[in-house]
């Protein structure tokens, strides 16, 4: 009987999934059982509303974002709602994270239509035909937060389409003109250069948005913007130029101690929803902790603050801890646990000072130490409950005891939903990131597995989950990092064969996503451009760019110099006008305007001097192994110092003498 009942059970469940439930994606499988009736974005799902003349509802998201469950158990488990989407529309459901090339698009058109960033949930209306006429983002199902409910605009939009085809026809004339002037390419002139003050003008435009009092970049919510700081860096170190020091070391200070940083496991929140970076959506991204790792050692190069090297240390302990499997690591955490936000990272001040009693502080020890961490009776989060951030309060005695603590109360808990599939970009990234971080063996070694795994038979794929046969191939991110991951093995070891493969996913790289000079996110036919600006994380069209030059120093290719520096100069007006919106595509044009240095000696000798030429202080520079007695440094124009001491081409390099 009960066998019966199971499968009676088990039945039950499939009548009521949707199309989804044969998807591998995580985000995809979180819908499965909504009653809307979902689709994966594929021809099916298209054909399906041209041939019924359905307006498509389009739903972008990914599976560890915290509005997206809002949006699901609010409207996509909401009947109502539900008989609207499956009546009037075919509704598209698309992983962000499966499909960065689809969510790329529809944010580009989301910021035309409504002139600001875009953001997860993204909510596009599309007519039968898959052109766009509305776009949003969270959406409630009824009016609040003074915004229309889906219960309003779902059927708005449906009659819109079928009864107003001339206002559909200008909205849809406007926009197609809008994203036409948005792909021209700039018109190629050798007269225009990138601007040979970019440092001070991105300074200056940093300064602009820069926050004083809470430091950091804009307002709430506030994001890390790891490349803005980490531009601003290089530029401290080329320039000597004390503000551009200050406001990198101020606001990654002011992350490391506030609540965007896990205070007591270590690992950085993806944003901050204050301007006092205390209160997080409790979402962790590894691309959010890749790319602080690499500019915090940046930073900790800069000024040996031990500071910033605990950070560096605690947050790789916390990727490895939470996300890495057999050398790889997973993608992202929850905010969530148990379907409340923060329930696993946050406390309560009276139950956790109780624990610390027990445990063998004294009140008084036990109350320092908790306001220390800001965790207080009236509570900094929902329910009186605490986000810990550091206070510059005293630090305790036994903090390291105190954090153990608090994190064994943790353990009580539900630790949030994994999504547990392993990204080549995001992989790539962080490894990227290790190397920069001086954690060379372990770098080494999940890159060679992130190559046995995701690079089959020639082809490199986006992603993989566990237990499945890769089977989307890879995107520009996908390429650009792992090709700039393997520029740093081969500094690490100078094994050929990772510069070797560098070379060959760079070649194919440019055949696949460089196109009528433009780059593109996928070799398909969705589609889908790239651009130089950082969005939630570095500008895959910039780190590619900077590939072909790094190469082409390292192979001594004129042709693919001149490539890169082409490729980059055609886009000199937006880094002319707005580099602060293009970090790390800054940084490239600062590596062509000062000059890339190539140190070249033996591998034998390089490898013994690692150490000193790591510390170099002039921040562009690669190492080549070659057969040589001597030591060498070179531009692409010319070889500018030659000794038999290392000393005294570190020497040269450091005066500039290029």
């Amino acid at each position: 009987m009960l066998k019966i009942m199971l499968l009676l059970g088990l039945l039950l469940m499939n009548l009521q999934a949707n199309a989804l439930q044969h998807e591998e994606s995580h985000y995809l499988q979180q819908h499965a059982n909504n009653p809307v009736n979902w689709y994966p974005w594929g021809d099916e799902a298209l054909a399906k509303a041209k041939k019924e003349d359905k307006v498509i509802f389009l739903s972008i998201g990914y599976s560890t974002c915290h509005w997206c469950h809002v949006m699901e158990y609010e409207s996509f488990d909401n009947q109502e709602i539900a008989d609207i989407l499956n009546k009037d529309f075919i509704s598209i459901k698309v992983d962000r994270e499966e499909y960065p090339n689809i969510d790329k698009h529809y944010q580009s058109i989301y910021q035309m239509m409504n002139q600001r960033a875009g953001g997860w949930p993204l909510t596009v209306i599309l007519t039968p035909d898959a052109q766009v006429f509305f776009t949003s983002s969270y959406l409630p199902p009824k009016a609040k937060y003074r915004t229309k409910g889906l219960d309003d605009i779902l059927p708005e939009m449906n009659d819109l389409y079928h009864n107003r085809k001339e206002l559909i026809n200008t909205i849809l004339g406007n926009l197609s003109k809008a994203t036409q002037r948005k792909s021209l390419l700039p018109v190629a002139d050798a007269s225009r250069q990138i601007d040979s003050n970019l440092s001070t003008l991105f300074i200056k435009k940093i300064s602009d948005n820069y926050d004083a009092e809470f430091k950091g970049i804009g307002q709430q919510p506030k994001f890390p913007h790891a490349t803005s700081f980490d531009t601003l860096l290089d530029i401290a170190r080329l320039t000597l130029n004390f503000d551009a020091k200050t406001m990198a070391d101020d606001a990654l200070t002011a992350m490391a101690k506030g609540g965007i940083n896990d205070q007591i496991e270590g690992g950085f929140y993806r944003y901050s929803t204050d301007e006092e970076w205390r209160i997080p959506h409790f979402e962790k991204m590894l691309y959010t902790n890749a790319e602080l790792l690499s500019t915090y050692a940046n930073a900790y190069k800069m000024s040996a603050n031990p500071f910033f090297q605990k950070t560096i240390d605690e947050t790789i302990a916390n990727i490895y801890k939470r996300f890495e499997k057999d050398d790889l690591f997973y993608s992202a955490s929850d905010a969530d646990s148990d379907k409340v936000e923060g329930k696993y990272f946050t406390f309560a001040y009276e139950p956790t000072l109780k624990v610390l009693e027990k445990e063998g502080f004294s009140k008084a020890q036990a109350e320092i130490a908790l306001e220390y961490f800001n965790i207080t009776q009236e509570g900094n989060f929902e329910g009186k409950t605490n986000n810990p951030y550091i206070t510059d309060n005293t630090v305790p005695q036994d903090i390291a005891k105190v954090k153990a603590i608090l994190f064994d109360i943790r353990k009580e808990r539900n630790y949030p939903f994994v999504d547990y599939k392993v990204q080549t970009s995001w992989n790539a990234l962080f490894i990227h990131g290790l190397f920069k971080a001086g954690e060379k063996e372990k770098a080494l070694k999940s890159l060679d597995t992130l190559i046995t795994k995701l690079y089959i038979k020639g082809e490199l794929y986006h992603q993989m989950v566990q237990g499945k046969t890769p089977k989307i191939k890879g995107y520009l991110e996908d390429y650009a990092f792992l090709i700039s991951a393997l520029i740093e093995a081969y500094q690490a070891h100078f094994d050929r064969k990772y510069l070797d493969l560098a070379i060959i996913l760079n070649t194919q790289s440019i055949v696949k996503f460089y196109k009528d000079s433009q780059w593109h996110m996928s070799d398909d036919n969705f589609k889908s451009l790239a651009d130089l600006g950082d969005a939630s994380y570095r500008s895959s069209m910039a780190v590619s760019i900077e590939n072909i030059l790094l190469l082409a120093h390292l192979n001594d290719d004129y042709d693919a110099y001149n490539q890169a520096s082409s490729m980059l100069t055609l886009h000199a007006q937006q880094l002319n006008t707005m580099p602060n919106t293009l970090g790390y595509a800054s940084k490239v044009a600062l590596m062509l305007q000062n000059g890339i240095v190539i140190i070249k000696a033996s591998k034998a000798n390089l490898l013994t001097h690692a150490k000193a030429i790591d510390e170099l202080y002039y921040p562009y520079f690669l190492s080549k192994a070659i057969h040589t007695e001597d030591y060498s440094a070179c531009t692409m124009q010319k070889c500018f110092s030659t000794d038999m001491k290392i000393d005294k081409v570190l020497g040269d390099i450091e005066s500039k003498k290029f």
